[in-house]
């Protein structure tokens, strides 16, 4: 079962540290291009912010976002801003994520997400600490998926997974770090698919293949050519 209130805290003491770190950079900086196509610094903190209000949204009960096109401006009008105010915003807007996960609520209950994806109002703190981490390396400014906690690395790989089972256009897929193994994929239709591709390597490498953050070559795969996963 998900514990709501570790993720919670969890989710705080990765904010602060992408806080820290940020504060490290200045006005320049933030203008300066991320590791994500067509985002700067200052999209990612701006999207980081903005997230964590469209997750107070959902807590409470309402659409997420106005529209996928409501979201997308609010990033872009908001990215040019100084460091001082992204700072301010990404402080602020994840103050406000906790205090809503902090009122006394039924956390079985489903909730909707972007797209109308549903899930247990119990794995949105979780959820939220996945923006915090991949974002904090997708600025680019030295943290690396080798400096996520073990535990979130271990459990990413298995909610990306658990995301990309059952998806027609990837292939039954065992993967494994040499001591643990998971499988996504859709189930063999074929005689043919009835040995799965397996992708080894290390739990980084596996992340960041999974979550679209590297391309794969350091993995070993055999039974078949490296899949190529869909987008997040």
């Amino acid at each position: 079962m998900t514990d709501h209130a570790h993720d919670l805290a969890s989710v705080q003491d990765a904010t602060e540290r992408l806080l820290s770190a940020v504060g490290e950079l200045d006005n320049a900086k933030v203008t300066e291009q991320s590791r994500l196509p067509g985002w700067t610094r200052g999209h990612v903190l701006a999207h980081l912010a903005r997230n964590a209000d469209a997750l107070v949204n959902v807590l409470e009960g309402r659409p997420m976002y106005v529209s996928g096109e409501a979201r997308d401006a609010d990033i872009e009008r908001d990215a040019p801003r100084p460091l001082d105010a992204q700072i301010a915003d990404v402080r602020e807007s994840a103050a406000r994520f906790q205090r809503a996960a902090a009122v006394p609520a039924d956390w079985s209950r489903t909730v909707t997400l972007r797209n109308g994806i549903t899930d247990a109002a119990s794995r949105v703190p979780f959820r939220r600490w996945v923006e915090v981490e991949l974002h904090h390396v997708d600025l680019g400014i030295g943290y690396e998926l080798e400096d996520l906690p073990a535990q979130f690395t271990e459990r990413e790989i298995g909610f990306l997974t658990e995301r990309f089972a059952g998806h027609r256009d990837v292939p039954p897929t065992r993967i494994t770090d040499g001591t643990r193994a998971w499988h996504t994929g859709r189930e063999g239709l074929a005689e043919t698919e009835a040995v799965d591709v397996t992708v080894a390597g290390g739990r980084a490498d596996l992340l960041g293949w999974l979550a679209g953050r590297r391309d794969g070559s350091a993995l070993t795969v055999t039974g078949g050519p490296l899949p190529a996963l869909p987008p997040l």
